[in-house]
């Protein structure tokens, strides 16, 4: 039996102390808008959650979540593109080819993006977008394989650099020694537990000169064969902040930053909630030394003719109509700014199957002034790592070529003043119309036409590969016109010869009767 240390185990619970000021923050978010996503310590797959007397927070948070993902990963374009400077352009392929070139690098950016449709991970960047915006962080973890795994903040620690770099990464999960192979059973102290207590498994990560080393450990024991190593920029384990705050290894959340909202109105609820319950019960009293009798009173029926004096029956009233005003005017104010802050209020999605281009991004320009560069954090922290190691995936797979180094360079179509696709389909646009005063000769002879087909073709986002005809349809074409025309030319000449011999020939036929 080989014994470990524990390092990993040590390690966490010196940065867990750190974190636990973050987790009861979250935790405090969580229980205002949706206590399932950060549930209390100690808490078992059956464990009950306490139910928020209003729902603003949670519809807020999903509204929120929904518009982010769509603008993170939208469906109909791909979120990134691949660039490559005008002198490399030239040095690889000449400065007559950036259409082709253009059309072949947006062909592998709808590569990746169907790499992304197909490893179904919208559902759990939907779960950590939650996370972020309650909790402010969450870990995204990414295998060589389709899929992706979410770690909530009570499930990992991380440290960073004053710069934000992150330089340690470490997971906290419970597992069932049944997942576990056999080498590493065989490893565990309590041999006779082992086949129904589960065990705390802790996966490290740790950040060198040249890249990332990784191990497992469990019950104080490396698992054997666990340790590995990634590239500097492809590490499976990304950690995402909501907000990033210089000096500090975890992120703020967004309904922190309401937290005060948000509380005020779980108060009021609560209060007009059960207030509302306290005037709904209704009570008839009657004088105890009255002619009514209570008993009569209570049994007879509907439209009864009971003996008894008006008098002596009367209605409990709570008498706090004017109060609850006061409390429901204030909690609508309360709900009117949240709805606001969460962008209930300013939605430009259609209720349609399909969005258009021009929705998606005039949603980002809505994130990006109504979160304050919180889309652009995103973007740097999650979609550029998402897509180095798309395209990692995709090269080791070999369903796109390995792109030269420090050459091609993916950059993510973000923001407002970001240079998307659409962007350039406007530009190449716009270019068109200004030469248009020049005359359709001039611009017939000057323009590339083949060049500017391929890159209207790159901005929409299309394969024109099929679509557009080649150099070599175009040749055959050419040919096969200028044969038919020789055709014809030459049909049209028999036809003028024959009609001038024809005159001819009658006259000498006309001739040959006479001398006959």
């Amino acid at each position: 039996m080989i014994e470990g240390n524990g390092s990993a185990a040590k390690r966490y619970a010196q940065l867990e102390s750190e974190r636990n000021a973050f987790l009861q923050r979250a935790r405090d978010a969580a229980l205002v808008t949706i206590p399932s996503l950060v549930p209390k310590e100690g808490h078992t797959p059956s464990a009950t959650y306490d139910t928020p007397y209003q729902s603003v927070g949670s519809r807020g948070v999903n509204n929120l979540a929904s518009k982010l993902l769509l603008t993170l990963l939208p469906p109909n374009s791909p979120f990134f593109r691949l660039m490559i400077d005008d002198y490399d352009l030239q040095q690889i392929a000449g400065p007559d080819a950036r259409g082709a070139v253009e059309e072949a690098l947006s062909r592998i950016e709808r590569a990746g993006l169907s790499e992304i449709e197909g490893s179904a991970v919208r559902v759990p960047v939907f779960e950590a977008l939650k996370q972020l915006i309650v909790a402010g962080n969450a870990l995204v973890y990414m295998p060589k394989k389709d899929g992706m795994k979410v770690y909530r903040l009570d499930r990992y620690v991380v440290k960073r650099d004053a710069m934000g770099n992150v330089l340690e990464v470490i997971t906290k999960e419970s597992v069932s020694p049944l997942m576990l192979d056999e080498e590493t059973r065989n490893l565990l102290t309590d041999p006779e537990d082992r086949s129904t207590k589960d065990y705390d498994l802790y996966t490290c990560v740790k950040r060198t000169p040249k890249g990332w080393d990784v191990y497992q450990e469990v019950q104080g024991i490396e698992i054997p064969k666990s340790r590995g190593k990634f590239p500097l920029e492809k590490c499976p384990y990304i950690p995402l902040r909501f907000s990033r705050i210089d000096g500090e290894d975890y992120g703020r959340g967004f309904v922190e930053e309401y937290i005060g909202d948000l509380k005020s109105l779980e108060a009021l609820s609560k209060a007009i909630v059960e207030g509302s319950a306290a005037s709904a019960k209704v009570l008839f009293l009657v004088r105890p030394n009255g002619t009514t009798k209570a008993k009569a009173l209570a049994q007879s029926a509907n439209g009864a003719i009971v003996s008894g004096d008006a008098n002596d029956v009367s209605t409990l009233q709570v008498q706090k109509a004017g109060d609850f005003r006061v409390a429901l005017e204030t909690a609508q104010t309360i709900t009117e700014r949240l709805s606001f802050a969460f962008l209930l209020n300013s939605s430009v999605q259609r209720n349609a199957e399909r969005v258009t281009a021009e929705e998606v991004r005039y949603m980002a320009q809505e994130l990006e002034t109504a979160l304050g560069g919180v889309y652009s954090i995103l973007s740097q922290e999650f979609q550029m790592p998402l897509v180095k190691l798309i395209i990692g995936r995709l090269e080791a797979q070999k369903k796109m070529p390995k792109l030269p180094k420090d050459t091609v360079k993916p950059t993510i179509v973000t923001g407002i003043e970001a240079l998307g696709r659409g962007q350039d389909l406007n530009k190449l646009g716009q270019f068109l119309q200004y030469l248009q005063p020049l005359g359709q000769e001039v611009i017939a002879s000057e323009l590339n036409i083949n060049d500017y087909i391929d890159r209207v073709g790159a901005s929409l986002g299309i394969d024109t590969s099929g679509l557009i005809k080649s150099e070599e349809q175009k040749q055959q074409e050419q040919s096969q016109a200028a044969e038919m025309q020789q055709q014809q030319m030459a049909q049209q000449t028999m036809a003028d010869m024959a009609t001038k011999a024809s005159p001819e020939m009658m006259k000498a036929a006309a001739s040959a009767v006479e001398q006959e």
